[in-house]
């Protein structure tokens, strides 16, 4: 296996999920632009509750296709109980079940101060 092959990352783009399928648009649309940003990513979107896929099914999927690296990536404003608790434990189940795989869970995207300058220029703009 070359060193790219052992290193090939998956992006998995966590959100909650809802009832309503427009809810998802952002979503896929964050996640077409990572591929725009870079044509090699592997990325997918997950959803904690209500949606298909899952956290499991997409972190799967991403493997199949190669990655033997997964970052999750919580699109959720804050660190509230699902990124706090619920994700820490669905990350775990996938360990257990692939540990051939290197998982990493990021910080929850709102936390970054970037976002945070984007979202008060956005409250600002008229």
């Amino acid at each position: 296996m070359t060193v790219a092959a052992a290193s090939a990352l998956g992006i998995v783009l966590f959100a909650h999920g809802s009832r309503d399928e427009r809810w998802r648009e952002p979503v896929e649309a964050v996640a077409r632009q990572v591929a725009a940003l870079d044509p090699t990513a592997r990325v997918a979107c997950a959803y904690l509750e209500l949606v298909a896929p899952d956290l499991r099914t997409a972190a799967l999927a991403l493997i199949a296709g190669g990655a033997r690296r997964v970052r999750i990536v919580p699109l959720f404003l804050g660190m509230g109980r699902h990124v706090r608790e619920d994700l820490p434990l669905l990350v775990e189940e996938l360990r257990a079940l692939r540990p051939d795989v290197v998982f990493s869970q990021q910080p929850a995207v709102g936390e970054d101060p970037e976002v945070i300058a984007l979202l008060a220029r956005k409250a600002l703009d008229s």
